[in-house]
């Protein structure tokens, strides 16, 4: 009776070596050349952990919840007054292991958003367990949470992870309940979880947000503690592209 090995490790739940031994099965029937058991028994625990590692990181890139891929390569850096090196060293994610935070300040379309995420997707592929949300959502999140009666564990479950990206804060309103909820969260992640938070305001705009003074200001003061502050400007690259294709476009 012939052993079906390839899927009695798929059943193991061991998928990295069932292809591999598809693959090794395939090259030795090819070559018909004796395989000492030990070099194929390395070939099999080497395909395991690079699928493992590989099923890992896709995990890590669904549940952070990223609105769409953003990366570095695809920046256009003579758009910003940003120092390149100065992001490129942000993206080795070495302020997330003290919990530091991170304020991207800027008009609309001055890249951001695409800085938190590819920032955001640079960490998840060294390992950190990062999550994406906008602003107004996080705040409606964590109303229903109280709402459900379960305040509080939302919080719980954010303090594990390395690194919450806040996007447009400021962008749209939301009610004084949902900015004293928003610091709550923030005063539990202080220094526990960083923070990258794009926001089109100014810090002197916050209370626009917070609706409260005091509150604002013990919010930045938590915030700012241990911060990277960039300000991407307020010239959108975005629309000078799309008014130099326009004119590109006339006859």
């Amino acid at each position: 009776m012939r052993i079906d090995r390839s899927a009695q490790l798929k059943a193991l739940h061991l998928h990295g070596m069932a292809a591999a031994w598809q693959e090794w099965q395939i090259e030795f029937n090819a070559q018909h050349k004796p395989v000492m058991p030990e070099v194929w028994l390395d070939r099999l625990i080497v395909a395991e952990q690079a699928d493992r590692q590989a099923r890992s990181l896709n995990y890590q890139l669904r549940v952070a919840k990223l609105p769409h891929h953003r990366d570095f390569i695809h920046f256009d850096w003579a758009e910003t007054p940003l120092e390149q090196a100065r992001i490129e060293k942000l993206a080795t994610s070495g302020f997330m292991d003290q919990a530091n935070n991170l304020i991207l300040v800027g008009g609309t379309g001055t890249g951001k958003t695409h800085i938190a995420i590819a920032l955001a997707i640079a960490a998840i592929h060294l390992g950190k367990r990062v999550r994406f949300y906008n602003a107004v959502d996080l705040v409606n999140q964590l109303e229903k949470e109280k709402q459900l009666g379960k305040a509080g564990s939302l919080a719980k479950r954010l303090v594990q992870i390395d690194a919450i990206v806040i996007d447009e804060l400021g962008y749209l309103p939301f009610p004084q309940s949902g900015g004293a909820l928003l610091f709550h969260l923030i005063s539990q992640l202080y220094e526990k979880t960083s923070l990258i938070i794009t926001t089109n305001l100014n810090f002197a705009e916050w209370v626009q947000v917070f609706g409260d003074e005091k509150m604002t200001t013990a919010l930045l003061d938590r915030i700012t503690h241990h911060c990277d502050i960039l300000e991407t400007g307020n010239d959108s690259y975005r629309f000078k592209h799309r008014k130099k294709n326009i004119n590109q476009e006339k006859p």
